[in-house]
């Protein structure tokens, strides 16, 4: 064993090296292909370093420091899989959040809308409505005055006729009635001859027969001026009394809508305040939601596809390890035997 000592480290010796660089060269392969299947930089940059690694050390050290380098890197991942988690936590509550309010706000405003449309209805409907109430009240003033104006005419005119007709009858009447006296008494003062008598006689029975056939004219026409006083009169007042309640009407129902108005103006004044004030807290939830979904919707890939990609790189990871720990203990196994052959030559 003595004389075959030398020999025996030196085999095992170049079989440690060479078994070495085969097992850290494989496992750089491993990550360097690793990195480019899932398209990390960070990899790339570990295979390099384990390169180096193994150039740059010998023994049990390399395999030290390349694990070190790969557990590393796999807590690292481990890390950003938690920080990651956590921010997608975040994100998720936040999102659904957030879109909870928006749609809130978009309903409320929208409810809003609804109720001002329709009161902006009503509003113009009951504009429309006093107006025309104004024009049908402007229309009975002035049909109203207009009848006043007539009626006073008219009522003039009838004063006027009646006068007339009146003291003709009553010149009619005195002439009549001095004819009748004239003719009657001229019998007992002097007794003309019996054919003047007669003539005067028959002359005295026309005129007055004329008189007073214009005598029953002249009552008839003033009989007929005041029918037709009446008439008018009656017509008068009865379209009076009905211009008279349909104004009331008219100004009671005006009255009641301009309220009524004024009830909507004022109820739009309020929602069209609480239409504001929604749409200002709608704006800054869209404000908020726009800045948060920069934070959780603007990456280009998933949260799945990320996390599924880093967990291959950790999984693959952990098979560079494997190999690296399956090879150690080799190489343990082989150091033990080259410290036991050189106790045994000493």
């Amino acid at each position: 064993e003595e004389k075959t000592g030398g020999a025996s480290s030196r085999a095992y010796g170049l079989l440690q090296v060479s078994s070495r660089s085969d097992d850290v060269s494989e496992v750089a392969r491993m990550i360097r292909h690793l990195g480019r299947q899932q398209k990390d930089f960070a990899l790339g940059l570990l295979s390099t370093q384990i390169s180096s690694a193994a150039q740059s050390s010998q023994g049990a050290d390399v395999f030290a420091k390349v694990k070190g380098l790969i557990e590393k890197m796999i807590q690292r991942l481990l890390d950003d899989a938690k920080a990651e988690a956590g921010h997608k936590a975040y994100c998720d509550k936040e999102m659904a959040e957030t879109e909870a309010k928006k749609a809130e706000h978009e309903e409320d405003i929208e409810h809003l809308d609804s109720k001002i449309k329709k009161g902006e209805s009503s509003k113009a409907k009951l504009t429309a409505e006093i107006a025309e109430l104004e024009a049908e009240l402007g229309q009975i003033a002035q049909s109203q005055k207009e009848m006043d104006g007539q009626r006073s005419e008219e009522h003039a005119a009838y004063l006027e006729a009646k006068a007339d007709y009146e003291q003709g009858v009553e010149g009619v009447q005195m002439a009549i009635k001095v004819l009748k006296e004239y003719y009657g008494g001229s019998s007992f003062v002097q007794q003309p001859e019996v054919s003047t008598h007669s003539a005067a006689s028959g002359e005295s029975t026309g005129i007055i027969g004329l008189l007073e056939v214009t005598e029953s004219d002249f009552s008839k026409l003033l009989a007929e001026t005041e029918a037709d006083e009446k008439d008018s009169e009656d017509s008068y007042e009865k379209q009076t009394k009905a211009n008279k309640i349909a104004k009331a009407e008219k100004e009671t129902s005006a009255k009641y809508k301009t309220k009524e108005l004024k009830d909507t103006e004022a109820e739009l004044a309020e929602l069209s305040g609480d239409r504001t004030s929604e749409q200002s807290e709608l704006d800054a939830v869209l404000d908020y939601y726009s800045s948060i979904k920069k934070q959780c919707v603007a990456k280009p890939d998933s949260y799945e596809e990320r996390k599924a990609r880093r967990e291959a790189e950790i999984n693959g990871l952990k098979d560079a390890l494997e190999i690296l720990e399956s090879q150690g203990v080799g190489f343990l196994s082989v150091k033990s035997v080259q410290s036991v052959s050189y106790r045994r030559r000493r």
